[in-house]
């Protein structure tokens, strides 16, 4: 009996992302697929190949993927070690430092950028392919269907949004007169070439799409490498880009473990390197590419509730979906919250607690955390709780009736309390700051005579990619604006810190090496440099003689 009662759950949240998206018409899959997003099981396991030099390869290393929800080995990943690393060093090699494509050099490339743009946006608007991400997504990253939906949504409209034209004029140009007749000035945006992508698994399409696709409109050839849990699904989205008329040579594939792509790095020297993941490696990568790195890395990122109290309902459910949506696996997922005195004494903590209970794993709105146990979550926990004034307010548990398998965490929703003095003190400032990548999130107040309490933990905190300042007081905003460096704030009653849309530049500040996504300017930042071209075609002035020596 208490078999089946671990095993149903799970049953019941596959069975669901089989149904969930129209019960009433049944979905086929794409033709460009190679796998179906809804048969993949324990019993039809899924293989995922690489793309080298034109060409799809498997390998005799074969790596296993666990279904995140009950533990069985559904995908087989063909993984490249060290000696299988020629063909992907050579292919980079190929491309030369100005790129496939510049300004002065096969410009319809542009323009052909434009148009598999335009094909991809409408291939992803058609329910068979959006559907067949969106259960892909939900396979190897459980998460709800909204959450998914969302993202194959964001993709597609920034497919849409450089469709046509847009694609070249990334690539725009300016001109300033020179010192005489004949001289002109010329800025350009220059590919760097060869370049690597590195992404993680929380959002196996809308990450590495958006990063891919920047890099090929500046005129870079790509080698892309996504967390291996959920490769699955990039693999199958070159498979429609090449479908819509992206070249087989641009872009390079490849699973292996983290070790291999370091030597990879280290061998085919990658002109630039965009990065997104946890802050340890992405020093370490800094450091063995010479700097020659863009980065997006951890975001402990916070949210402040100024001291005018309004829309209590609404305020609470923003709050509950940046700290849980994705089962707070988004790296702009709420890590700790401000709460002025006046929401303190407010019903927000008891409605957010409401909200977190409602979330179960049947619909996936909570479910599996792939990189955190729930061994190490509850651990923190308790170490939280030693602080002294520290609390529980909700959560704390594990996930019951389930079989998702030890390898991955499995909590309920979490806020613990920590009073705003202690989290300042020495000792107490780093464990309170830890990122934790699951439905985890600090909870404390401030009175009127504490902001500047607050700044100072602000200043501390080492990663500052989102955060949001809930108050529609302009002299709050203001005080807190100024006084913070986080790349992607959110300010008003409707503030939030999750939400990467295709319309505003989501990445980091503070850093030089930060890298934005999704905007023509974090394009043009992340995947080209600056280049001058001074033209200075004369005449030269009549009756000229050769000066003196200077």
């Amino acid at each position: 009996m208490q078999r089946f009662a671990r095993s149903r759950a799970p049953k019941q949240a596959i069975n669901w992302l089989c149904s969930s998206l129209n019960q009433s018409r049944s979905f086929q899959t794409p033709s460009f697929a190679t796998v179906d997003a809804e048969g993949i099981s324990g019993s039809q396991p899924a293989e995922v190949s690489n793309l080298v030099q034109g060409s799809w390869t498997k390998t005799s290393n074969w790596s296993t993927v666990l279904d995140p929800l009950n533990g069985e080995p559904f995908i087989k990943v063909a993984d490249v070690d060290e000696t299988g690393l020629q063909p992907f060093v050579e292919s980079l090699s190929k491309c030369l430092k100005h790129g496939l494509h510049n300004p002065f050099k096969s410009p319809e490339r542009y323009l052909m950028f434009g148009d598999i743009s335009t094909k991809v946006a409408h291939m992803l608007s058609q329910p068979d392919v959006s559907n067949f991400f969106i259960r892909l997504i939900q396979r190897v990253s459980p998460k709800s269907y909204h959450q998914a939906h969302a993202e194959v949504f964001v993709t597609q409209k920034f497919f849409e949004n450089f469709s046509g034209d847009q694609v070249r004029f990334l690539a725009r140009s300016f001109a300033v007169p020179g010192n005489h007749l004949g001289q002109q000035s010329h800025g350009f945006r220059w590919p760097y070439g060869p370049v690597t992508i590195i992404t993680p698994f929380n959002f196996p399409l809308e990450i590495p799409v958006l990063q891919l696709m920047g890099a090929l409109y500046m005129g870079n050839k790509v080698l892309l490498k996504v967390d291996g849990k959920v490769s699955i699904v990039m693999e199958q989205m070159l498979r429609l880009l090449h479908e819509c008329g992206l070249s087989m040579d641009d872009v390079d594939f490849i699973n292996s473990d983290g070790k291999t792509m370091n030597k990879l790095l280290l061998e085919a020297k990658p002109r630039m390197t965009l990065f997104t993941g946890s802050s340890r490696v992405a020093e370490k990568l800094a450091v063995d590419l010479r700097g020659r790195v863009k980065l997006e890395d951890a975001g402990f990122d916070w949210k402040i509730l100024g001291p005018d109290v309004q829309e209590v309902d609404y305020t609470a459910w923003v709050c509950d979906q940046d700290a849980y949506a994705c089962s707070g696996q988004k790296c702009s997922a709420t890590s700790i919250l401000f709460m002025h005195e006046n929401w303190a004494s407010s019903p927000l903590i008891s409605k957010m607690k409401s909200l977190a209970e409602r979330r179960k794993l049947e619909d996936l709105t909570v479910g599996p955390v792939l990189t955190v146990t729930t061994e190490t979550m509850l651990g923190h926990m308790k170490k939280l709780l030693e602080i002294p004034g520290s609390k529980l307010l909700f959560g704390g548990e594990p996930l019951e009736n389930h079989s998702i398998p030890n390898i991955y965490g499995a909590i309920k929703p979490t806020a613990v309390y920590v009073p705003c003095e202690e989290i300042l003190k020495e000792g107490n400032f780093e464990l309170v700051t830890r990122e934790i990548f699951g439905p985890f999130q600090v909870v404390t107040d401030y009175k009127d005579g504490q902001l500047q309490m607050v700044l100072d933990a602000l200043e501390k905190m080492e990663a500052h990619l989102t955060a949001a300042v809930v108050s529609n007081d302009l002299l709050f905003l203001q005080k807190v604006i100024g006084n913070s460096v986080n790349g992607t704030t959110y300010a008003g009653m409707r503030a939030r810190t999750t939400g990467a849309p295709q319309n505003h530049w989501f990445g980091p500040a503070g850093d030089p090496r930060g890298a934005g996504i999704g905007t023509p300017e974090a394009i043009k930042l992340v995947w080209s440099c600056h280049r001058e071209i001074i033209y200075d075609v004369g005449p030269v002035p009549h009756q000229w003689q050769i000066p003196p020596s200077t």
